[in-house]
């Protein structure tokens, strides 16, 4: 960033990543929570590698990025390739508020995805880290993320243990917007 641009809206303080995390980088990329202008550097593209990705707009995504960035809940980062400044990796941890040991709290980690451009390099690996990070310097005594047992090896990698089974139910297919 020069001195005639603009500071970033991020979701949330630059200091709750892990510098340690951000040195093993490789060169011309950068780790750092989501703007709000991350709509136009790929935040989606990069998205859609997990899953289907339903692009509504600009003014939908930062209304979507508006009620994310709430304090000490949703903590959405991202990699972002300094030459291009396109974004090539992104994760998410949300921290759930708990009634149970001593209303403690959980890291849940989510949607990590990398470019396919990128992959390789370990930066999903440098998202799991800087996520758990975060997670363990908010308090959270655990933090835990569901995957596909292709993925467990990376995720034990990342210092994971396989703990139970995950369930889902998927809501049936809407044909208008939720009433919540």
């Amino acid at each position: 960033m020069t001195a005639t641009e603009p500071a970033l809206d991020l979701m949330f303080s630059q200091d709750l990543i892990s510098a340690e995390v951000v040195k093993q980088l490789p060169p011309g990329l950068t780790m750092r929570p989501l703007a709000s202008t991350d709509y136009n550097r790929g935040h989606l593209s990069v998205l859609s590698v997990l899953s289907v990705v339903d692009d509504r707009g600009e003014d939908a995504w930062v209304a979507q990025f508006r009620a994310l960035a709430l304090p000490k809940t949703y903590y959405c980062l991202v990699i972002v390739d300094q030459a291009t400044d396109k974004i090539v990796g992104v994760g998410t941890v949300f921290i759930e508020f708990k009634f149970l040991r001593g209303f403690g709290s959980v890291g849940h980690i989510e949607d990590i995805a990398v470019d396919k451009s990128q992959q390789g390099k370990k930066l999903g690996m440098r998202i799991i880290q800087a996520l758990t990070h975060i997670s363990e310097n908010s308090g959270c005594y655990k933090t835990i993320l569901n995957c596909s047992d292709a993925n467990i090896p990376f995720y034990e990698k990342c210092g994971y243990t396989k703990k139970e089974i995950e369930m889902a139910k998927y809501a049936p297919q809407r044909t208008h917007s939720p009433k919540l």
